[in-house]
């Protein structure tokens, strides 16, 4: 027994020690990559020395003597926090991810190689000012100086997990065309209608053009203002306040199966890049009179993919003598990857952004033969060039050819199969009519947005505002402003196109000249407003202009609801503060409740089990916190009612998601009872509006039962909508170790889909959280240092990091941080300090 005894607990003691060894390199390697916040390092090519202070949730303020130490800190405390996202984003702008990840996501590459961001970004560098050439070669160096004492798992806790599956990865020197190249990303993320063009084509082979035009309602002028509620172009040219159809015969099975293998690739994008379902903005500003301190108050919170980390990182730059030769002291949210600041303020004027949306992109049938494409007549050669993709995994590289028309790339090509769709087309003509599809965009035209964005960061009025938001080509922004003299003004930037016949809302032939963009709309005709009479602007995706514009913008606005509750709380609100603006963030009134439900309750309903649901709408203020019944049967509800009026007549993959533009198809079908949109065609009866509410309503009843509870009393919105924050890449693993590595989550949430408080959910999918405020600021005109703010995640992209989620809880209860702005108050908030010195000679 003693012996026995004694092995035991030898064993015991050697199992301890594995578990124990075990545990200390999981420790090891997790906080190996957890940068350094105190001390000194040294960074080569400095004038002076720079200093980093950051706070109790490791926001970083940067103080130097010249923007060239600056954006070289910027980019070394970036590469501190975040450099895997960094990386993975150039791969994906570089088309490059297979580098990484292998075969799967090869297609994904070959569509973004085909657009060519990264070319397109290289090229930019010729046409930016020198200055903003160096800003972007000083973030560069600081990011490599980190590089060059950093690898694998010490970089980044991603980096080892990767290094288990065999991935031989080593990260290149970064470059200034690398972060130019994000810019790319956020222009396809916000700018276009490609897919819904898309779309369009698919639903016209099935459907009547009016059938169609009723699935795409006009703006309802009447009840959700646009931005600017007057407004024409003068005869010198600048702004004052004051339906095509398409060709069914082009419409060939080859064709919607290339639309839909370009439609599948494209719809990858956007989540990778942080965009998801419901993607909007909010931001409005209002003048002194509105305010308890006569000056005024700015917010914004944009609305993208909820990842992890998220996609915004907080920062403020500062020069410690501002004048002529460093004239930086700005604070707010940046990208990874890019120097200064995106959304925020400096010492005197703030700003913030939400999406215009213009229609930017055109899709162009092309008929091609081989190697060329048709034009007024003639087969002109089309530009080619080969792209080569090394592939983790694969011995041999894979190669593509790229091809491009006059109007862009040839985007029918990315489908494996549609080369040979394209020539099998061809052969069944008499002549070659094999229909490509070239995608023409703006953002693949070089530009200066980088150069607009030192330009805002830089501006101390409306005038030098302006000049710098005339930089702003893509991606087209609403612009919104304030200064600390009391100012207010918007602004619609960017190259929006003049097209001589048409409106780019279906593919047009890319053969005939007619359908060509004559130019863009010129900047000064462009909408814009400073302070106005009623001292309130309102940007929240909703039409820019009246009815009565000279040019065409887009029809793809939002319809306008959460803009028009914005504006009807403001205006109820008497006098504001820097709360009480957040408190409108937070708003969670669902506009399409307040329609619906009182049709709803005029249904009759026998049943006492399945009436429970329908009692429960009864005195429901229409609001969305996470703990509402009624808010979690209405949307079941809303879910099924879109099921059974669309999915039987509307072909899989343009089923209604439920958002804002579907608030509006069934606004007006409600006033049509005998519609045949509503008839369920999966039934031999013919059913009517009323029909369609009843069954809505019953199998609400019983999907909520199902997944939540019996008795009413016990149904909660947050508890069918939440929010998981995963990680763009090792955190869709599909391992569930390795996914739990990385995602944060779920969190009950309350809000909705085209609400103001936008946890947007994708109905033909579910009731998940798809996009949410990906950050939220209110800025104080009258003192910076009132102003607050609020990450979605943390400033850190190191998983168990105590900064990477430590913002998220705050921001579920709708919560936010105090912003630090000047010297002292920065100063009182300081839990670390590093200083970066010039190396000894």
């Amino acid at each position: 027994m003693r012996r026995l005894l004694r092995v035991v607990i030898i064993s015991g003691i050697a199992l301890t020690t594995v578990l124990l060894v075990i545990a200390g390199t999981v420790i090891f390697v997790v906080r190996h990559s957890f940068p350094t916040y105190d001390g000194t390092i040294e960074l080569t090519g400095l004038d002076g020395d720079v200093n980093v202070i950051r706070d109790a949730n490791g926001i970083p303020q940067v103080y130097a003597d010249t923007p060239s130490d600056l954006f070289a800190a910027q980019g070394y405390v970036h590469a501190q926090d975040r450099f895997f996202e960094m990386d993975f984003r150039r791969h994906v702008t570089s088309g490059r991810l297979s580098e990484l990840f292998g075969p799967d996501a090869l297609e994904t590459d070959k569509f973004v190689r085909t657009l060519g961001w990264r070319r397109v970004a290289e090229k930019e560098l010729g046409l930016l000012s020198p200055t903003t050439r160096q800003y972007l070669d000083d973030y560069a160096r600081g990011v490599n100086a980190y590089l060059s004492t950093h690898s694998g798992s010490g970089l980044s806790l991603e980096y080892a997990v990767l290094s288990l599956k065999g991935t031989d990865y080593h990260p290149e020197p970064w470059t200034a065309a690398d972060s130019l190249a994000w810019l790319k990303a956020m222009a396809w993320d916000l700018g276009g209608n490609m897919d819904e063009e898309m779309t369009r084509t698919k639903l016209l082979a099935a459907f009547p053009s009016r059938n169609i035009e009723s699935l795409y309602p006009q703006y309802p002028y009447d009840r959700n203002q646009p931005i600017m509620p007057t407004g024409t172009v003068g005869k010198d040219g600048k702004f004052t306040t004051s339906p095509i159809t398409a060709d069914r015969a082009m419409l060939t099975p080859d064709l919607l199966k290339s639309l839909d293998s370009v439609q599948k690739v494209a719809k990858g994008l956007p989540e990778l890049l942080g965009q998801g379902d419901g993607i909007g903005s909010n931001s409005w500003v209002v003048s002194g009179d509105h305010t308890t301190t006569g000056k005024p108050l700015l917010a914004n919170d944009p609305h993208l993919g909820a990842t992890m980390p998220g996609i915004w990182t907080q920062i403020g730059l500062h020069c410690n003598n501002v004048g002529k030769s460093c004239p930086f002291d700005v604070s707010g949210f940046s990208f990874s990857g890019l120097p200064g600041v995106v959304i925020g303020h400096n010492n005197a004027i703030s700003w913030g952004f939400t999406n215009l949306d213009p229609d930017v992109q055109d899709l162009y049938l092309e008929r091609i033969d081989g190697n060329n494409a048709l034009y007024d007549n003639k087969w002109r050669p089309m530009v080619t060039r080969e792209e080569t993709f090394k592939v983790a995994g694969q011995d041999e590289p894979v190669k593509i050819t790229v091809r491009e028309t006059r109007h862009g790339p040839l985007v029918s090509d990315v489908g494996e199969d549609q080369k040979e769709v394209g020539e099998q087309s061809a052969k069944r003509a008499n002549y070659p009519q094999a229909y490509g599809v070239a995608l023409q965009w703006t953002a693949l035209t070089p530009g200066r947005t980088a150069d607009a964005l030192f330009a805002i960061n830089q501006a101390q009025d409306w005038p030098q505002f302006r000049v710098a938001a005339q930089l702003f080509q893509v991606p087209s922004q609403n612009l919104v402003y304030a200064d600390t003299d009391g100012h207010i003004g918007y602004q619609a930037p960017g190259l929006i196109p003049i097209r001589k016949t048409g409106r780019g809302d279906w593919p047009v032939p890319g053969w005939d000249s007619r359908y060509r963009w004559t130019g863009y709309i010129p900047f000064d005709a462009l909408p814009t407003e400073f302070d106005p009479p009623d001292g309130i602007i309102v940007t929240a995706n909703q039409a820019v202009v009246p009815h009565g514009y000279k040019y065409y913008l887009t029809n793809d606005w939002d319809y306008g609801y959460r803009s028009q509750q914005i504006m009807d709380r403001i205006k109820a609100a008497g006098k504001l503060d820097a709360n009480a603006m957040a408190s409108i963030q937070l708003d969670t009134k669902n506009k399409s409740a307040e329609m619906l439900v009182p049709y709803l309750l005029q249904i009759g309903i026998e049943d006492a089990f399945d009436k429970q649901g329908q009692d429960i709408l009864r005195n429901w203020d229409f609001t969305q916190p996470p703990d509402s019944a009624a808010a979690a049967y209405f949307n079941v509800v809303w879910r099924n009612l879109l099921d059974l009026t669309f999915h039987d007549q509307l072909p899989e993959g343009t089923w209604p998601d439920g958002g804002s533009r579907w608030f509006e198809v069934v606004h007006t079908l409600l006033g049509q009872p005998n519609s045949t949109w509503w008839d369920d065609l999966r039934t031999p009866q013919k059913e009517s509006r009323d029909d369609i509410l009843r069954e809505a309503l019953v199998d609400a009843r019983t999907e909520i039962t199902q997944k939540m509870a019996r008795e009413p009393a016990n149904w909660q919105w947050g508890k069918l909508h939440k929010l998981t924050l995963t990680n763009q890449t090792l955190g869709k693993s599909g391992i569930g170790l390795v996914d739990r590595l990385f995602n944060r989550g779920p969190y009950q949430l309350g809000g909705g889909t085209s609400i103001v408080d936008a946890t947007s959910w994708d109905a033909s999918e579910g009731y998940a959280v798809t996009s949410t405020p990906s950050m939220r600021m209110v800025v104080d005109l009258s003192d910076f240092d009132k102003s607050r703010w609020v990450n979605l995640t943390g400033v850190s992209g190191h998983a168990f990091s105590a900064h990477y989620t430590d913002q998220t809880e705050l921001w579920v209860k709708g919560e936010t941080l105090p912003w630090a702005y000047t010297k002292g108050a920065v100063e009182a908030a300081r839990k670390d300090a590093l200083t970066f010195t010039k190396p000894e000679s």
